[in-house]
């Protein structure tokens, strides 16, 4: 095995069966996605649609990839073929804009709401009360291309864990929130992604489902 299925393994080891991991390989070569996807892993995370569109078609058609960084609605129509989920979606247009372009070539896209869940304002994302409107509109119940599984949030970069915790712990809350409310009776919305190298197992301590991991996996740049 290789150093990179190595650290796959050993990470698959020691998170929950039911947890699944995002192999982040943004900045990375379509090498070291090929070790990772020989070794057996086939989820990978992205940030920017150039980079992914750059790589994909270099790759094996089963990867499932997810779109982790912020998307742009002009970028949408690029990314909604072959996307397996957009992790990132971080405002009402931006939904509409999805629903729209997979209507026109008849695919129904996985979709988790983004939360501004850290301190700095430069991270994107919803506040509850956004998504609580959004969640209860019309037009959204209407939507038949997109599947809102969940909620996804990025923590503050800083070394104190408690008020990451705090912050996950938020995330989850209005998980539970948004499930009771507004999707009770849907077995899809069930994710909660949070947690990177830094924090993920702070992240499943308050209950995560998805981390996205970059440099465990692949080492530092």
């Amino acid at each position: 095995m290789s150093f990179i299925s190595d650290n796959i393994s050993s990470l698959k080891r020691q998170i929950p069966s039911y947890v699944k991991l995002v192999a982040v390989s943004k900045g990375r070569p379509v090498s070291d996605i090929l070790e990772a996807y020989n070794g057996g892993h086939r989820i990978f995370g992205e940030n920017r649609v150039q980079e992914l569109l750059s790589k994909k078609d270099l790759l094996p058609g089963d990867i499932e990839w997810h779109l982790i960084g912020h998307l742009q609605t002009n970028k949408v129509k690029y990314v909604v073929p072959f996307v397996s989920m957009i992790q990132s979606v971080d405002s009402f247009k931006l939904l509409r804009a999805v629903n729209t372009a997979a209507l026109k070539i008849n695919r129904r896209i996985d979709c988790l709401l983004q939360f501004h869940i850290a301190e700095e304002e430069t991270k994107y994302g919803f506040a509850l009360k956004e998504v609580r409107e959004l969640a209860g509109s019309d037009e959204v119940r209407r939507m038949e291309a997109v599947r809102i599984c969940g909620v996804m949030g990025m923590a503050t970069f800083t070394s104190d864990m408690e008020q990451v915790r705090d912050e996950f712990r938020y995330l989850a809350a209005c998980f539970r929130e948004l499930k009771q409310d507004f999707f009770a009776d849907k077995d899809h919305f069930r994710e909660i992604s949070m947690g990177m190298s830094g924090d993920y197992t702070v992240a499943i301590e308050e209950g995560s489902t998805v981390i996205r991991i970059g440099s465990i996996i692949f080492g530092g740049r």
